[in-house]
């Protein structure tokens, strides 16, 4: 094991750069270690960027948990990399962040977002619920079909069969200003937002017929117009 005043701890080819209160990856540690390293450890810093990961080309396992990584987020292409873990970041936007792994993490089998806004459980909000975690998990199954672990849970082959069937569905959008109604502020109860996922046209009771056609599925969590009145019993 080699160890030095800069906190950077090298065992073999993992190394451990933990509670430095790094804003940025030093750049001497990839510089020296960058093609040697297959295991980085940058927990409990303050990272608010990932430049500099480049570097370690054989890189197999990153994890960043308890950092300040947003959805600006830009990770570079890691083509050996299989774990990435997030855990308790500030990470807000799910749809963001699966496109920069889709499209730069091939070969990813284990991610872990918990603590998270993106992740929506019960360390990211008092107000979620385990139909908001599994709604979450079957969307990020749906994206990243070659994942064996999410979060704390391995992924088993029926969960996997239902995420392609109904992930497209799933998708998360966290309420902003752009799609709040004109006039109101970040502040303002939701309740103004109406939603009907029915057609204005009803039926006679006891003819109901399914109807078909094209929809944009809008998911905003346990709160929603339509689930805020819908419980277990009434299905």
């Amino acid at each position: 094991m080699e160890s030095n005043t800069d906190g950077i701890v090298l065992c073999d080819n993992q190394l451990s750069f933990i509670g430095q209160e790094a804003e940025t990856v030093p750049g001497i540690i990839g510089r020296k270690y960058g093609k040697l390293v297959t295991r980085l450890d940058l927990s409990f810093n303050n990272l608010r960027t990932l430049n500099g990961i480049n570097s370690f080309e054989l890189l197999e396992e990153l994890i960043l948990d308890n950092n300040q990584l947003g959805d600006d987020l830009e990770i570079p292409p890691l083509p050996h990399l299989k774990t990435l873990s997030m855990n308790k970041n500030k990470l807000v936007s799910l749809e963001k962040l699966l496109e920069v792994i889709c499209k730069n993490l091939p070969n990813l089998t284990f991610l872990s977002m918990l603590g998270n806004t993106a992740c929506p459980n019960e360390l990211s909000g008092n107000d979620q619920d385990e139909e908001d975690y599994q709604r979450y998990r079957y969307y990020v199954l749906y994206k990243l079909p070659k994942l064996k672990f999410l979060d704390s849970r391995q992924v088993k082959e029926a969960e996997r069969q239902e995420a392609k069937r109904v992930g497209v569905f799933m998708k998360v959008v966290t309420p902003t200003l752009d799609n709040m109604k004109p006039g109101l502020s970040a502040d303002t109860d939701y309740d103004g937002f109406k939603y009907t996922p029915l057609p204005n046209d009803t039926t006679t009771p006891g003819k109901h017929r399914g109807t078909f056609g094209e929809c944009r599925y809008v998911y905003y969590g346990k709160h929603s117009e339509g689930n805020r009145f819908i419980r277990n019993n009434h299905l």
